[in-house]
């Protein structure tokens, strides 16, 4: 995945973010803690396409982030615009694994790429769930639609 092409056809969600000059440390470039926020724009954005944060307050049932991944290709500086990209790449028995990508609208380049396990818990309880037919069911239109535009 090279081109904001291909990148538009990975990520069906996507939010535009302005880098911001506090995003940068003293090397001069976005720290890496920041893209990890960046994803969870992404992610987010992505929960609350299929209705997630909905479900999560009428049934106390929602999603957490159980782990997380980057890799850097290229680095973000001031000033740039991102877009960063959600996308479900498989579905797990209590949750389901996340693809991000950041995509650098100054360099014309996909930045970093990045996954999130998520697993789905009742918040009454605190144990895992498994995610409800209707989030599946969810999940699955949208990658099919963005598969079909």
């Amino acid at each position: 995945m090279r081109t904001q092409q291909e990148f538009d056809q990975a990520f069906p969600v996507q939010v535009n973010i302005p880098v911001q000059w506090g995003d940068m440390d003293a090397f001069g470039h976005v720290n890496n803690a920041v893209y990890f926020k960046y994803f969870e724009t992404a992610r987010l954005a992505y929960f609350n396409a299929v209705g997630v944060m909905e479900d999560m307050q009428a049934d106390q049932l929602g999603p957490i982030l159980a782990e997380t991944h980057a890799q850097f290709k290229r680095a973000l500086v001031f000033p740039d615009q991102i877009i960063a990209g959600a996308n479900v790449l498989e579905n797990h028995e209590y949750g389901f694994l996340m693809q991000y990508g950041v995509f650098s609208q100054q360099q014309q380049a996909i930045t970093t790429l990045g996954t999130g396990r998520i697993v789905m818990v009742d918040y009454n309880s605190g144990k895992k769930v498994k995610p409800t037919e209707k989030l599946l069911g969810l999940i699955a239109q949208l990658q099919q639609s963005h598969e079909s535009a």
